[in-house]
């Protein structure tokens, strides 16, 4: 359905360091690094993240929310420590959610701008 997606974030330093971290261990890696833009995915670009001086919603009450394929669930728990490691906040510890499916594995971050992540395996 979709491309791409883009965000904003306010400082692309911090966020460079933050995607890194937590995109690393589920494959993705930054494919395009140039001023004012940051570009990620496996072999194209799927997530574009640029400077923006209001990139969430002042409540933080949007519902965006973004998923992420993992390979593993070691895959997801790496997701979960890199983002937290490097400034992003627990929202959601590694684990099974068998609510959505048996077996749904699952951890989920906030990003240092707000924006709601998740990592997802569904596989053991």
């Amino acid at each position: 359905m979709f491309d791409h997606i883009s965000i904003g974030v306010r400082d692309l330093a911090k966020s460079k360091a933050f995607y890194d971290a937590a995109l690393a261990p589920l494959g993705y890696r930054c494919l395009h690094d140039a001023p004012g833009m940051l570009g990620y995915g496996l072999d194209e670009v799927g997530l574009w993240i640029s400077p923006s001086e209001h990139p969430v919603p002042a409540d933080m009450r949007s519902g965006l929310h973004f998923c992420f394929s993992a390979a593993s669930r070691k895959n997801v728990d790496d997701f979960h420590k890199g983002a937290l490691r490097t400034g992003g906040r627990d929202n959601g510890k590694p684990g099974l959610r068998p609510e959505y499916h048996a077996s749904y594995y699952a951890a989920f971050v906030i990003d240092p701008d707000g924006y709601r992540l998740e990592a997802y395996c569904g596989g053991d």
